[in-house]
């Protein structure tokens, strides 16, 4: 009795232990009840009916990635490349990946390798090896037409490498080689034609700063001469000013002492022979003054005789 109690008890444990499946975040499985697909088990803790629902398979819904092995492939100058490349693809319908393709990741790497085939086919070397953005859209669209019904979800095509022959390798090192010789002579020579450049744009303005400095050298010297000029002729005009007002000062002093006409005549054209002493004097006398000088004489004698 004891025997059969403890049966029950571990049939019991097997039972529930085979109807509970806890299933960890993103992932998911596919159940299938009596051979039939019948539901998912998401992520936590599921329950089963034993023996009658199956666990056919779990699936990873994370990106994940696939290796395509290096295809050798020809290009459209017959010239043979291999081209390393790598997959990245995610789960989106467990089920049609489940039942839409028995092994989905060898279907995208054949879909890939068919794909690159064709595609570096219609391309040359030069464009093959400078089009790997091209290359993996057009893989990708390829990918996403196929893989559309198999539940995956294609993410990114990345060609990782693209190797040519050994001798075309070498011959294109020499030619790169070349080419940098190339763009280093033409730098060279923009360098020291720049240098020239600068220099004589150099020379050119020291040349025009010291032709202006020259030139306002001479004009502030003509200006200065020129302000020279006006203060000496400013000032002997100011000399004249002041002998003219002595000398009428002392006419009107003779005046006021009863002296004739005649003595005030002799008197100013004492003065004005003064003033026309100065090298920048000139004097002019009018016509009426004419008739005075026969008595001139006279009246220097008068002068003398008296002392």
């Amino acid at each position: 009795m004891v025997y059969v109690v403890f049966l029950v008890v571990i049939l019991i444990v097997a039972v529930v232990v085979l109807s509970i499946r806890i299933v960890p975040q993103q992932k998911v499985g596919v159940v299938e009840r009596l051979g039939k697909y019948s539901r998912l088990l998401t992520p936590g803790v599921n329950v089963l009916v034993p023996f009658i629902d199956n666990v056919r398979v779990f699936h990873d819904l994370r990106i994940q990635q696939a290796n395509v092995p290096p295809q050798t492939v020809i290009t459209k100058d017959n010239v043979q490349v291999q081209i390393d490349t790598i997959i990245f693809y995610q789960i989106v319908a467990p089920e049609q990946a489940t039942y839409g393709i028995s092994d989905y990741v060898y279907g995208v790497r054949n879909i890939t390798t068919a794909t690159l085939r064709q595609i570096i086919g219609n391309m040359e070397l030069d464009e093959t090896l400078s089009g790997r953005e091209k290359i993996s859209s057009n893989i990708r669209l390829a990918l996403d037409e196929a893989t559309e019904k198999w539940g995956v979800r294609i993410e990114r095509v990345e060609v990782l490498d693209i190797k040519p022959p050994s001798d075309i390798q070498e011959a294109m090192d020499k030619q790169m080689k070349a080419e940098r010789n190339k763009r280093a002579i033409i730098l060279e020579a923009e360098a020291a034609k720049q240098d020239l450049i600068l220099r004589s744009e150099g020379d050119k303005q020291s040349k025009i700063l010291k032709a202006e400095g020259e030139k306002e050298a001479r004009i502030r010297q003509a200006e200065g001469l020129r302000q020279a000029q006006e203060l000496e002729a400013l000032g002997e005009a100011k000399a004249i000013m002041a002998v003219a007002e002595a000398e009428k000062t002392r006419i009107e002093k003779l005046r006021s002492a009863g002296l004739d006409e005649r003595v005030l005549a002799y008197r100013s054209f004492e003065a004005l022979g003064e003033i026309a002493k100065g090298p920048a004097n000139k004097v002019f006398l009018p016509s009426s003054v004419a008739d005075t000088l026969g008595s001139v004489g006279a009246l220097g004698e008068l002068f003398k005789s008296k002392g």
